[in-house]
């Protein structure tokens, strides 16, 4: 059986090693854990066009992390001071990927941004900034509390993870409809679902890929992506 096609948006870089131009990119450690999954990972290029269409080869959606969304996107006023690579067509084609995701059914984990892609796409706000290096979830490994009965949990097949961050911005108001499956010690919002969604959907604020090499429970968030992504079609 050839392998589940998994769409990632790609993430603009400025400057990469040994190539002369600014590129598209996407981490490797995501790839590899969508590889060891058993899906086929394809990162697509961010453009301002017609989503729904690019997305009828793929059998399923990985939101992954990047920059800040502009603060405009959840109508913030002001924009704080430690926002940072904000790209307008990335912002556009990742919130339109998310809402037409969502709506068609497709399987969908987000990550970090991603995470927060969904909520704006859905209505909901974000804090622009956690507050300092003491609140700051940055290069930080940290306990997070995963909800019974929810697809984290049945992915992760734990109720309790170590959860490698990196982010400074947070969920504010969660978006229609979701519900919070996982929180930091400190309340941070580290999991959000779709009760009612059409296809399987999670988001997590954390980055699974950093440690899923070696912990079962991170790799299993890109076990059941493929897993759903390969019984959808």
């Amino acid at each position: 059986m050839t392998r589940p096609l998994i769409a990632i948006p790609a993430r603009f870089s400025a400057t990469t090693s040994a190539l002369r131009y600014a590129a598209e990119v996407n981490a490797r450690a995501l790839i590899e854990a969508v590889w060891r999954a058993g899906g086929e990972p394809v990162s697509i290029h961010p453009a301002d066009c017609e989503v729904a269409s690019r997305l009828a080869p793929f059998d399923g959606v990985l939101l992954p992390g990047g920059g800040d969304l502009a603060p405009h996107r959840y109508g913030a006023t002001d924009t704080h001071s430690t926002v940072y690579d904000v790209d307008d067509l990335q912002d556009a084609f990742d919130l339109e990927l998310a809402r037409t995701t969502l709506h068609l059914g497709v399987p969908l984990l987000a990550i970090c941004r991603g995470l927060q892609v969904v909520n704006v796409a859905l209505g909901g706000t974000l804090h622009q900034d956690m507050g300092g290096p003491e609140r700051a979830h940055r290069h930080l490994v940290h306990p997070v509390a995963v909800l019974a009965g929810t697809l984290l949990e049945q992915a992760t097949n734990v109720q309790k993870v170590e959860a490698s961050c990196y982010h400074h911005q947070r969920v504010d108001r969660p978006g229609r409809e979701l519900t919070v499956t996982a929180r930091a010690a400190d309340g941070t919002v580290e999991g959000l679902e779709l009760p009612d969604a059409r296809g399987w959907f999670t988001a997590v604020q954390w980055h699974p890929e950093d440690t899923a090499h070696e912990d079962t429970a991170q790799q299993g968030l890109f076990d059941a992506l493929v897993r759903a992504a390969r019984d959808g079609r």
